[in-house]
């Protein structure tokens, strides 16, 4: 029997131990921490997104990577198979009015149970604390355990070892050296679904520190999403802000800064707006004609003083557009261990057709280690379980 081993108990790693031991593979999966699917298991504590019922070709159109590869995963594994898998694990779904699906039971940790449990009635040995060190002289894989170092032989392996982002969870990014010293092409791993950084002024946030900013249209590069925005101390984050994290992340690297449109009144034409502000009685302070006319709550008025340095224009039209596209300079995303996911990693160029490491035959990566992206909202964890489907077949028969 094909012995296949896989590093890295997350979803993709999991979904790779599923599939290779259907295609009649004895596996192994083994993982650094002390328990698994640590950051699965983070993710679902206010609510498991682990999918999205929108159309199937806008739901593929939402990933990021070179070719065509990662959205025929997709298709073979996408958001009505994921519905399919959890009732198989006795765990009913619901579609929330957003379209994103959850588990009935809205958290991770029995959806887990009852998948770990079939994994291992399945055959499969699960292996804590074991962090992987590459491989020895003879091909071998090394760990280090709490009770030293241990080898294995495996007739294939799948590497599932996540991104670079909350690495207290598991991902470090730290096995990147690994692979390069083998001639594994990476990208650099880059924060992705992330908050970003605004030199805002003491006053703003004496006042406004963890106050939301709700109901905007938040716009970049020709894309915008609607919904609220936190002001922190170092600048925004929110869900809404996400979509748009990966254009502002390269305006930043491009040009050292980013410049995010805030459109305060999206429900309120600009013309309306401004024949709003041009009856407001001139006599009013501007703050009070904004709040007045354009119904602005305290927070969107402390951000306009912040934006204009306390000097809104006056003009009822030139204001009015302001509103409506009021342009925040963003300076920096947030450190990359605390993005929700991360970009880069192994190159696709790195890859055949089957996930498998071109420089490295019988070896194959699954998940967050690869180099694409997504927004949340289901997509990140649909594509690390359809990665590790088809990496875990592909190990199983190759």
């Amino acid at each position: 029997m094909r012995h296949v081993a896989i590093i890295g108990a997350g979803p993709a790693g999991l979904m790779a131990a599923e599939a290779a031991l259907a295609a009649g593979a004895s596996v192994s999966v083994l993982d650094a921490m002390p328990s698994v699917a640590r950051k699965f298991l983070m993710a679902g504590k206010s609510g498991l997104n682990i999918s999205h019922s929108e159309d199937e070709g806008l739901f593929r159109s939402r990933y990021t990577s070179p070719d065509g590869r990662l959205a025929a995963m997709i298709e073979a594994f996408g958001p009505a198979h994921v519905v399919r898998w959890m009732d198989g694990l006795g765990v009913s779904s619901f579609t929330g009015s957003s379209g994103r699906i959850f588990p009935d039971v809205m958290k991770a940790s029995p959806l887990l149970r009852s998948w770990l449990a079939r994994l291992r009635e399945r055959g499969a040995e699960i292996h804590v604390r074991h962090r992987w060190k590459g491989w020895d002289e003879d091909g071998r894989l090394v760990f280090e355990t709490p009770e030293g170092r241990r080898r294995l032989n495996a007739d294939a392996t799948v590497l599932a070892l996540g991104g670079a982002s909350w690495s207290r969870l598991g991902s470090d990014g730290t096995w990147t050296g690994l692979l390069e010293v083998r001639g594994v092409e990476m990208e650099p791993f880059q924060p992705s679904n992330c908050g970003f950084c605004v030199n805002w002024s003491p006053r703003l946030l004496e006042a406004q520190e963890g106050a939301p900013i709700k109901g905007v249209r938040l716009s970049h590069d020709g894309k915008s999403v609607e919904g609220d925005v936190v002001i922190t101390r170092r600048g925004i984050e929110s869900g809404a802000i996400y979509p748009l994290a990966a254009s502002l992340r390269r305006e930043i690297a491009a040009s050292g800064q980013a410049s995010l449109i805030i459109d305060l009144v999206p429900d309120v034409d600009a013309a309306v707006l401004a024949g709003r502000l041009s009856e407001a009685n001139p006599k009013q302070s501007a703050s009070n004609r904004l709040r007045k006319a354009a119904r602005l709550d305290k927070t969107k008025l402390a951000l306009v003083n912040e934006v204009t340095r306390g000097t809104p224009p006056k003009d009822p039209h030139a204001l009015a557009g302001l509103l409506k596209q009021l342009p925040l300079t963003l300076e920096a995303t947030v450190p990359i261990d605390e993005a929700i996911s991360t970009a880069g990693g192994v190159s696709w160029l790195a890859l055949d057709e089957d996930l498998m490491l071109r420089a490295m035959p019988g070896v194959y990566c699954a998940g967050e280690m690869v180099a694409w992206d997504a927004p949340t909202g289901g997509y990140l964890l649909t594509a690390c379980l359809a990665m590790g489907r088809w990496a875990g077949h592909a190990a199983a028969r190759s």
